[in-house]
């Protein structure tokens, strides 16, 4: 009996360990907490940012896929001005609009990053999907830094890479 009560213990310990986390195993972010006030007589810079992540790649060959993990880096590279964010849509490899993010603008303190996951069981995106950054800065401001990493790990073979946002506008 005691070791039924022990055992109980220890599995209620690990279950209680993922509160906080979604059913993906890890945190969201609070869109509706970010929500920032910008007006249109705001003398904001705007700008389009485009990123490619993968959600999968080919391994041997085209008919053999490879699932990878997904994470989205938004960083505001200014030390002084927050970086505003108006719009961040998410598309598959045949350009289907997969996500809005949110429907307000939000806004990132000076020097914060924030990260999207995308978990590796989640293949929507396929080989060629992409995300549109519409972002806003104070006049003067550096320019945000947007990247992608892509990690999987099977047994004791690991991989990684790196994608880096292009301003389209």
């Amino acid at each position: 009996m005691k070791r039924i009560i022990v055992l109980f213990i220890v599995l209620y310990g690990f279950y209680s360990c993922n509160e906080g986390l979604n059913d993906d195993g890890y945190e969201k972010i609070n869109w509706s907490a970010r929500q920032a006030n910008l007006k249109l007589t705001d003398s904001l810079e705007s700008g389009k940012s485009y990123l490619s992540v993968y959600s999968q790649i080919y391994s041997y060959s085209q008919h053999k896929m490879y699932n990878l993990t997904a994470m989205i880096s938004i960083r505001n590279t200014s030390a002084n001005d927050t970086l505003y964010l108006s719009k961040i849509d998410y598309f598959d490899t045949h350009g289907a609009l997969l996500k809005t993010y949110f429907e307000k603008p939000v806004y990132l303190t000076p020097m914060e990053t924030l990260d999207i996951v995308i978990n590796e069981v989640d293949i929507a995106g396929g080989t060629g999907g992409n995300f549109i950054f519409d972002w806003q800065t104070p006049k003067n401001s550096p320019e945000p830094i947007f990247e992608g990493v892509m990690t999987s790990t099977s047994g004791q073979q690991g991989l990684s890479f790196l994608t880096q946002a292009k301003r389209i506008d």
